[in-house]
């Protein structure tokens, strides 16, 4: 489990055990093996953004060793059946084969105009990219909001510490993220509203 510090909202990014895993068995170690991703499900609540899965690699998908393409219509039927199950989307992962990945242009702009087009209370969609290194230091994590011309609001490319209890924890110098805040105000509202 990964837990990233979200200073701006005294809250939490977590990526669960099952999501590390996902993206460990997906690494491009071998030179045969194809670019693999999919999607991002998390439980938001006021304190805490859990993604607690990641979707794809599937079969229908367009893959080669440098191109990763998803299929739009399978994405689109799990956003439907993870959020009946209280699950959100909150972004996309794919892999690429460099030890520290980088998103390339094409990623970010994909990321972006997702943002953009969709019809969301976030305040931008993450952008997991997974290199075939160790963990975490592999992975390049940033948030996109489709505002601008490349939509980047910030990355978390970070100095990664390690504590006593196992969990990763990255300092992030001053970086101000509202992520999810409309999102997690409403679930908040939300609960004070129902009956007890």
């Amino acid at each position: 489990m990964i837990t990233i510090p979200l200073a701006a909202e005294d809250a939490s990014l977590v990526l669960s055990d099952a999501v590390m895993e996902h993206f460990s068995l997906n690494q491009q170690v071998r030179p045969d093996q194809a670019e693999a991703g999919g999607q991002l499900f998390a439980r938001i609540t006021r304190y805490e953004i859990f993604v607690e899965e990641a979707t794809g690699p599937r079969p229908t998908d367009r893959r080669s060793r440098t191109h990763y393409t998803p299929d739009r219509q399978a994405e689109r039927k799990e956003i439907r059946e993870r959020f009946a199950l209280g699950l959100h989307y909150v972004g996309d992962w794919h892999t690429h084969p460099e030890r520290m990945a980088t998103p390339s242009p094409i990623d970010r702009f994909t990321i972006s105009d997702c943002s953009r087009r969709s019809t969301h209370k976030l305040t931008g969609f993450l952008l997991i990219v997974v290199g075939n290194g160790s963990f975490p230091e592999c992975m390049h994590i940033s948030l996109h909001d489709g505002g601008s011309a490349s939509g980047f609001v910030g990355s978390l490319r970070p100095w990664w510490t390690g504590d006593a209890a196992g969990m990763v924890h990255i300092n992030i110098p001053r970086l101000e993220w509202r992520f999810f805040r409309y999102l997690a105000l409403e679930e908040r509202t939300k609960r004070t509203q129902e009956p007890q």
